[in-house]
């Protein structure tokens, strides 16, 4: 076979034009310029505008209904389903239309640190941008590994190209749908390339649990100590930012999977939300977004390439990617040893929860199904310019094939198997909810995250939140007094009563979704309104 033909192996792709395997990020940056795909930054980074999509189409996302996949699925508006007959007609005429493309970039890449429990992805895409995307984000194989790769799952993206509503069962021109049984994924009528990232984290979120490994939308870090530790948490709830602490070595920032040896990185780089991005508060983000080999997505800069992070004129969905490498003190690997501690992030919008309290086990499983946060605008398409208060089951219900159950129960095992402390951190809005409240403060979050995971914290005096239940601590050097109690931050008590209640009202309507696959103690940790 020639080259382009062994590049395009297993995809149906037909090899009739220029074909380039496994580029570099030198050679992706000189493609991408070359053709027009974007401009550098004052600092080397190659900026990208994605036009009309800026975040992910989560009503354009799709799941092939194939026989043997069908009793498993969580079916509904997360999971949609395609019949196999539209699926497989779709393919052809992307597979055509990519065959006529005059120029496609591929690239063979590992999901999962883990050799034990990785798959093997193969990307054949139009933009070069978008395999320096795929490249940073992934895991790189050594070289010697590449020329007998044969990937268990494949990407055929083609931003360009418009589904058929009509023919394809589609809603319209963009299309996001993924064949378990073909192992195959389809990327059409979208250029944001977060869409690449989360289609392997679906697969990986159907894969591994049949395996005995729960996959967690978690970043994770490592103290001096070897004792790890997971966040939870939805996009701009501060995953990203929390995990990249100068103090512990950074395992990865947003995706995960706990085996019974321990935790590892299902990626090879990190995706961080850089609006209004600081270099005193995120010295190691904005670093990484600073020079060559990092992608910025719809980051605003003047006509000399001078970034302006604070402008939020194409989304505030602004993204920065970048290989794992640039993060100065990361685990090389990609893996560490079972969690000490397990932190579930929310913002909150309504400024009524604690900065951080203490959960119990059953608490702790209550929350990871209730997935509060309030999402920020421009994270997915059609949310409007203010944030919306949210509940994401598993803090990550757009990536979850399986039923939610699945992965809850998983977590309580381990969480009972191996003791894990568990916290509960707002990293929203204090003061008063969006609009009247401000941001939480970054350098008392991680002040009290540090004593949360070094164990100063579980020695504090704690005291019961009347509305939520929650266990707060009174008093921790560094951190005002007032802080830890959001009703002492509000300057109207009354008007904090009255939206904490209209919040533990949300808390029971959601919970109406799960509270009949949860047990006994979780039922009695439940949110709910005074009797």
């Amino acid at each position: 076979m020639t080259a382009a033909e062994t590049a395009l192996a297993g995809t149906g792709v037909p090899a009739k034009h220029a074909v380039h395997p496994n580029l570099a990020a030198p050679g992706l940056y000189e493609q991408a310029l070359r053709r027009g795909e974007g401009r550098l930054s004052a600092d080397g980074a190659f900026m990208a505008i994605t036009g009309v999509h800026t975040g992910r189409s989560v009503q354009d996302k799709f799941v092939v209904d194939d026989p043997e996949v069908h009793d498993k699925v969580w079916w509904g508006k997360v999971n949609q389903p395609m019949a196999p007959e539209r699926f497989r007609g779709l393919r052809e005429r992307v597979v055509g239309w990519l065959g006529e493309r005059p120029v496609l970039f591929t690239q063979d890449l590992y999901a999962g640190a883990d050799p034990a429990h990785r798959i093997r992805v193969r990307l054949v895409t139009t933009n070069a941008w978008h395999a320096l995307f795929a490249r940073n984000m992934f895991i790189r194989p050594p070289e010697g590994e590449l020329a007998g790769f044969k990937p268990d799952f494949t990407i055929l993206h083609a931003p360009e190209f418009e589904a058929d509503p009509a023919r394809d069962g589609c809603r319209t021109g963009t299309c996001i749908s993924l064949s378990f049984a073909a192992r195959t994924i389809l990327i059409c009528g979208t250029s944001y390339a977060g869409e690449i990232k989360k289609s392997i984290f679906t697969v990986m979120n159907w894969l591994l649990p049949e395996r005995g490994v729960l996959p967690m939308h978690c970043s994770a870090n490592l103290g001096k100590n070897g004792d790890t530790a997971l966040f939870f948490g939805l996009s701009g709830t501060g995953k990203t930012t929390l995990s990249s602490d100068p103090e512990r070595r950074l395992i990865g920032d947003d995706e995960h999977g706990w085996s019974d040896g321990g935790v590892f990185n299902f990626e090879g780089g990190c995706y961080a939300k850089v609006i209004r991005l600081s270099r005193e508060a995120e010295p190691q983000i904005w670093e990484a977004s600073h020079r060559f080999g990092a992608v910025l997505e719809n980051v605003v800069a003047d006509e000399h390439g001078r970034l302006d992070l604070h402008d939020a004129n194409f989304t505030e969905n602004t993204r920065s990617c970048y290989p794992l490498e640039f993060i100065p003190n990361t685990v090389p690997d990609g893996q560490g040893p079972v969690p000490k501690n397990v932190v579930m992030l929310t913002a909150d919008a309504f400024g009524v929860l604690p900065p951080i309290a203490k959960l119990s086990p059953a608490q702790a499983m209550y929350h990871f199904l209730s997935g509060y946060t309030a999402r920020v605008a421009g994270t997915e398409k059609g949310l409007g310019k203010e944030p919306q208060a949210t509940f994401s089951t598993c803090f990550g219900a757009p990536f979850l094939p399986r039923h939610p159950e699945v992965y809850g129960r998983m977590l309580e095992e381990r969480i009972s198997k191996h003791g894990a402390d568990c916290w509960l951190v707002n990293t929203g809005w204090t003061g008063g909810a969006f609009g009247t409240g401000k941001r939480m403060s970054i350098q008392h979050t991680r002040a009290l995250l540090r004593a949360a995971l070094d164990g100063t914290l579980a020695k504090a005096e704690f005291v019961k939140d009347p509305f939520f239940g929650l266990m707060i601590p009174k008093a921790l050097p560094g951190v005002p007094a007032e802080v830890l109690n959001p009703r002492e931050t509000w300057a109207d008590k009354a008007a904090y009563d009255r939206t904490a209640r209209d919040l533990v009202a949300r808390f029971e309507a959601n919970f109406e979704s799960f509270a009949g696959a949860v047990g006994e103690d979780v039922k009695a940790a439940a949110i709910r309104a005074a009797a």
